[in-house]
């Protein structure tokens, strides 16, 4: 027996190998392996059976081990693997890493906890004897002849309060027997009532939430391919139309995948689903990179031996190794979240929709703003869509005040960072002890530090961007390399103690509430508050308890969180994501603005929001505060359709960096003209220019842009272009497919 096996190596070439007699039964496609290349073993995904052509199996090397008994990937993400290193550039063995665990390809084994029991009764005499000679044996004898069944050892030493020496010579004498069981570390396993209260009785559903649920449900029953978009604003309850239409799956034998895009909403996800399937027997198990190896290793042992039929989790979920794939809910599908920064730079999204196509599965994308690429499908007939336009119980939509803070800025004489209108609205929530949350989506205290006497601002020596002030530990701090040093009192330049903080972060939004509500509970979330493993879930439960009275944070508290408290929502600085050189400034805005809106009224009494802005008079924001997403697609799709741009068209992005911006740029400009000379008029092409971000980590970079049809025969024709180039060494680059980040 032959096979054909993708090295984990770090090189994209498949090797055969002979399978020895021993091996036979468990080599299977999927199967994870190891293999001897030159004179080391590594890790190597079993792709094919037969041998090359070109080798003789008298001259092929032995197959070393097959590291599971199942195989790490099914036939159908072997399927959509080659997809994605096709469409996203990306070698094969990239993309079998960002779906293999690192805790499956890894030394990560299953955990094993030692239990005590009695082995035999004692004799009376034997144990007056024993009590005579060894109390403390006696002792830990007498606790274990009270309990039913084996106990774990740990807890009996604890509990009795003896050594594990002990507990040995116990053993020896024969009247206790130590043995071992498997223990599941299971991720989240407090969440189901330890977190918020999860009801397993469904709620009644409305007229909009059961056309939706019925659309989903007919094509479930038809067993093909199909993809739906639910549109429905913040609070109409999507998340129960996800349920239900999990629960359709469960019912027919099949499995479901539930994508959020942040970690940080998983926990409240999860504890939604065990709390309705699990009584019912079907397991939730958690995906996401965040987790321990060994609660990734025994989440994944759950799906491949088939107890678990139901995975929630960030992006990466997508990848699980599930049993017959009935469902794949996509939530907030228009997160930027859903798209991997590193090779392979795949969209969660877009590889859900094809996964579920490869399946026969259907696709269920959910957002209160869809992406207008998912809007676009949508009217052209390629999704399904469904509208909830109205709140569950029919509860009022946040009333949106938007306050110009050009006026503001006056009238304080000054940078301001809470205004007027929205302090007053915090202390009249405050006393009436209902909650708050402040968004900027800025980490740390400003964004710069600024000599007023000759103009200096203190930059990254390694990147082009200026150092962010964080007052906490007075330090400047480079988010993009982690470039780190203290404040300094006075001007590097000119010596000036005339330095001073511009801009807003986070840090500095928390100090400003401190002043004007001094009594007030508060927690700040963002990437610096948030160092340990557990911290999101402990704010957030501390949140919902109503034990912290406002929170301030960036875009990790802006989507999804259902909190019926929060009666007001404060945007600070409501222009940052709009002043940006991308065609998707806007569109980023109004999802902004309407899900950090949507945090605010979900209960009982009605919410408020208070978005300060520069530019009060902005499509984007105008829309927002009528809550007018037809209008705002309508006229962001005409402005797109007049440049061509996605949905139009899609977009790849091809950078270039390196130590040497001359080298770089001279490189770049033949490698255009090359493109330009093979594909002519198939792909329009711009650049190459400096990106906007010129230099990162010591590295300058260049851009190149091209527009095309369609990404699938366009990536390949590069790709075969680019292994034809002479690239020097010391000049790095890589395609984007699709990219969120133009930045």
């Amino acid at each position: 027996m032959i096979v054909g096996v993708q090295p984990l190596a770090g090189f994209d070439k498949l090797l055969h190998y002979r399978v020895p007699e021993t091996l036979r039964a468990t080599v299977q496609t999927g199967s994870l392996v190891r293999i001897p290349i030159l004179r080391r073993h590594e890790l190597g995904l079993v792709v094919a059976t037969g041998g090359a052509a070109d080798v003789p199996p008298e001259k092929l090397r032995n197959l070393g081990a097959v590291l599971h008994e199942f195989p790490v990937l099914t036939p159908d993400l072997l399927g959509l693997a080659r997809w994605m290193s096709a469409y996203y550039a990306a070698r094969m063995e990239q993309v079998f890493e960002a779906m293999i665990p690192a805790a499956v390809r890894g030394e990560t084994k299953l955990k094993q906890e030692k239990l005590l029991a009695v082995a035999r009764p004692a004799a009376a005499d034997e144990l007056a004897a024993l009590t005579r000679r060894a109390p403390q044996q006696a002792k830990l004898y007498q606790f274990l002849q009270q309990q039913f069944q084996p106990v774990a050892k740990s807890l009996v030493l604890a509990r009795v309060g003896v050594t594990a020496v002990v507990a040995t010579g116990l053993v020896k004498r024969g009247l206790a027997r130590e043995e071992a069981r498997q223990v599941e570390r299971v991720a989240y396993a407090d969440e189901l009532g330890g977190g918020e209260l999860v009801t397993a009785l469904p709620p009644a559903l409305n007229e909009e939430q059961s056309i939706a649920v019925d659309a989903v449900r007919a094509s479930m029953a038809k067993r093909k391919f199909a993809v739906h978009l639910l549109h429905g604003v913040t609070g109409s309850g999507k998340t129960e139309v996800y349920l239900r239409a999990v629960e359709d799956a469960l019912a027919a034998g099949g499995s479901a995948i539930y994508l959020v895009p942040e970690v940080a909403l998983t926990p409240q996800t999860v504890a939604r689903l065990r709390g309705r399937f699990e009584a019912a027997g079907h397991r939730t198990v958690v995906w996401h990179s965040h987790l321990s190896e060994g609660e990734r290793f025994d989440g994944w042992q759950a799906l491949v031996t088939g107890r678990a039929h139901v995975v929630v989790g960030a992006r990466s979920a997508v990848f699980a190794p599930v049993p017959g794939l009935r469902l794949i809910v996509v939530d907030e599908e228009h997160e930027p979240a859903y798209k991997q920064d590193e090779a392979p730079r795949y969209h969660g999204r877009d590889v859900a929709v094809y996964r579920a196509k490869l399946t026969g599965a259907v696709c269920l994308l959910g957002s209160a703003t869809p992406s207008l690429e998912s809007v676009a499908n949508a009217r052209a007939g390629k999704y399904r869509l469904s509208s909830l336009l109205r709140r569950v119980d029919d509860k009022k939509m946040p009333d949106i005040q938007v306050v110009d803070m050009r006026i503001e800025v006056m009238r304080q004489r000054g940078l301001v960072t809470l205004s007027r209108l929205l302090v007053d609205h915090m202390h009249q929530r405050f006393a009436r002890r209902e909650q708050i949350i402040l968004f900027i989506n800025r980490r740390g205290y400003s964004t710069s530090l600024l000599c007023r006497k000759c103009g200096h601002v203190e930059e990254c020596p390694h990147c082009s961007v200026a150092l962010t002030y964080h007052r906490a530990d007075e330090t400047l701090k480079c988010h993009l390399c982690g470039q780190e040093r203290g404040a300094p009192a006075g001007c590097p330049a000119c010596g000036s103690p005339e330095i001073r903080w511009r801009g807003l972060g986070t840090q500095r939004v928390e100090e400003a509430v401190r002043r004007v509500l001094p009594r007030a509970r508060l927690e700040r979330m963002d990437t610096d508050a948030m160092a340990k493993k557990h911290r999101f879930r402990q704010i957030l439960n501390d949140f919902r308890l109503g034990k912290i009275d406002v929170l301030i944070g960036t875009q990790m508290i802006g989507k999804g969180l259902d909190f019926p408290n929060v009666t007001l929502v404060g945007l600070v600085d409501a222009d940052l994501s709009m002043h940006v050189p991308d065609f998707r400034a806007n569109e980023r805005t109004f999802q902004l603005l309407m899900q950090v809106s949507g945090r605010a009224g979900r209960g009982d009494r009605a919410g408020e929001v208070v978005v300060q802005t520069f530019t009060p008079q902005a499509g984007a924001i105008q829309f927002a505060r009528r809550a007018d997403f037809d209008g705002f697609a309508d006229t962001e799709l005409k402005m797109r359709k007049q440049f061509n741009y996605p949905p139009y068209r899609h977009l790849i992005h091809h950078l270039f960096r390196g130590p040497n911006p001359e080298k770089i740029k001279f490189f770049a400009e033949h490698w255009v003209k090359r493109v330009e000379a093979a594909l002519g008029g198939a792909v329009e092409v711009r650049g190459p220019s400096a990106a906007p971000i010129e230099k990162v980590k010591d590295e300058y970079r260049f851009q190149v842009w091209y527009f095309c049809a369609s990404a699938a025969r366009a990536v390949p024709r590069l790709v075969e272009l680019q292994n034809g180039f002479a690239w020097p060494p010391d000049v790095t680059q890589m395609l984007d497919v699709d990219p969120m980040n133009l930045v």
